[in-house]
C-alpha cells in the first residue's frame, strides 16, 4: 500500500512602498515567470511514496501496468502478491484469475487487475555475521547462498546488502550490479551478537530509496536477536506498515544454544508470513545455494491480484486480507502465500 502526497511550494508574498510598488511588482513578475514554470513542474513530479496507501491510477480499458510506479488518483486499489507452491514446494504456474479469490475484512471483493509477469524487485539482504556464523562455514555457505540468488534473477532487479553483528552495517547501495556486492559480501568480519531486529528496522527504512514499487527483504540467520534497541512488536508494526514482502533463511543447528536462538525461527516465520512470504529452514549448511535460488524463483513467479474497495475508508485501522483458492480438477493441495493485510489511509 502506498500513499503518494504531491508536495507543493509556499512563498511569503513580498511587501512593497506606496511610491515604488507597482514598478517593482511588475518587473519582479516578469523575472519570475520562468521561475513559476519550474516550480510548478517540480511539484508535480515530487511524489514520494510512503507506506498505508492505496492510490492507482486506473482506467476501465486500462489495464494495471505492474512495471511502473503507480500514480496519484482517486480510485482505492489494493495490490496482493501471491505465490502458490504444491506439496513437494513446487511452484504452481500457469494459474488464472478464476483461481483465486479475495476478501478485505471478510468480505469478497471483485478482482479487477490479474498479473503474473516477471518484473524488476528492489531487494534489500539482511545477513547475520555475528560470531555464530562461524561455526560450519555458515557464513561462507551463506555468502554462497547470497551469490546463487543474485546469478538467477532478474538482470533489472536492484539490490543493497545490509550486514548483522553488534549492530547493522549498510554494505552498498542498491544496484544492478552482482559484481559490487559480491565485493561487499566479504568485507565485514565475522564477529559479536546479532542485532537483528535493529537490521530490519535499517532495511526497511532503506526501501524510502528503492527505484521500484515491487520490493523485497531477505534474511539469512542462524539465530534469534540478543542485541538489538528495537523490539519486536515495534518491529511487528513497522513490517505491517510497509509494502515489503519478506522472505528468511534459517540455518539452525540441532540444539538451540540460548533462549533467544530457541525464538529465532517463530520471530522470522511471524515477520515473514504478515507479509507473504516465509521461512525457510535448512539444517545444512550446504542446502542454502539451493534454497536461495528457490527464494528467487518464488519472487518471480508471483501472481499479482488487484481489487477496488467498493466502500474507500479512511478509517486508518488494519484490514486483514484472506486469498482463497479455487482449486481445478486434479491439481493437488497447494499452499498459498498471501499478505496477511494492510492499514488503510487515515484520510
Amino acid at each position: 500500500m502506498w500513499n503518494y502526497n504531491i508536495q507543493t511550494f509556499s512563498r511569503r508574498p513580498f511587501q512593497f512602498s506606496r511610491q515604488y510598488g507597482s514598478l517593482i511588482l511588475n518587473c519582479l513578475l516578469t523575472l519570475m515567470c520562468p521561475l513559476n514554470c519550474l516550480f510548478a513542474q517540480s511539484a508535480v513530479e515530487q511524489v514520494h511514496i510512503a507506506p498505508r496507501t492505496n492510490l492507482l491510477e486506473r482506467t476501465p480499458d486500462k489495464p494495471l501496468n505492474t512495471r511502473e510506479k503507480p500514480f496519484l488518483s482517486r480510485v482505492d486499489l489494493v495490490l496482493v502478491p501471491v505465490s502458490v507452491s504444491d506439496p513437494l514446494n513446487h511452484l504452481v504456474l500457469g494459474l488464472a484469475k478464476e483461481n483465486f479469490q479475495i476478501f478485505d475484512n471478510k468480505e469478497l471483493q471483485s478482482i479487477d487487475h490479474f498479473s503474473s509477469e516477471d518484473v524488476p524487485i528492489s531487494l534489500v539482504i539482511v545477513l547475520d555475521t555475528s560470531a555464530s556464523m562461524a561455526s560450519n562455514n555458515k557464513i561462507g555457505n551463506a555468502r554462497e547462498a547470497v551469490l546463487e540468488l543474485l546469478n538467477t534473477s532478474n538482470p533489472q532487479d536492484e539490490v543493497l546488502l545490509i550486514t548483522v553483528a553488534d549492530k547493522p552495517e549498510l554494505q552498498s547501495v542498491f544496484t544492478n550490479s552482482i559484481e559490487n556486492i559480491q565485493s561487499a559480501l566479504f568485507k565485514p568480519l565475522v564477529r559479536g551478537s546479532t542485532a537483528l531486529l535493529d537490521g530490519i528496522y535499517l532495511a526497511i527504512s532503506q526501501m524510502k530509496h528503492a527505484k521500484y514499487s515491487r520490493k523485497a527483504l531477505l534474511i539469512i540467520s542462524d539465530g534469534g536477536d540478543n542485541h538489538s534497541r528495537y523490539g519486536e512488536r515495534e518491529i511487528v508494526d513497522l513490517v505491517k506498515e510497509s509494502d515489503v514482502i519478506i522472505y528468511s533463511l534459517g540455518i539452525y543447528d540441532q540444539y538451540f544454544q540460548s533462549e533467544e536462538e530457541r525464538l529465532g525461527p517463530q520471530l522470522l516465520s511471524d515477520v515473514s508470513e504478515l507479509t507473504g512470504g516465509r521461512l525457510f529452514t535448512v539444517n545444512n549448511p550446504n542446502g542454502l545455494a539451493n534454497v536461495a535460488s528457490s527464494i528467487g524463483a518464488e519472487l518471480r513467479s508471483q501472481y499479482v491480484l488487484g481489487y477496488s474497495l467498493k466502500t474507500p475508508l479512511r478509517d486508518g485501522k488494519w484490514h486483514k486480507i484472506k486469498v482463497k483458492f479455487l482449486r481445478p480438477k486434479g491439481l493437488p493441495r497447494v499452499q498459498v502465500n498471501a499478505r496477511k493485510g494492510y492499514y488503510a489511509p487515515s484520510r
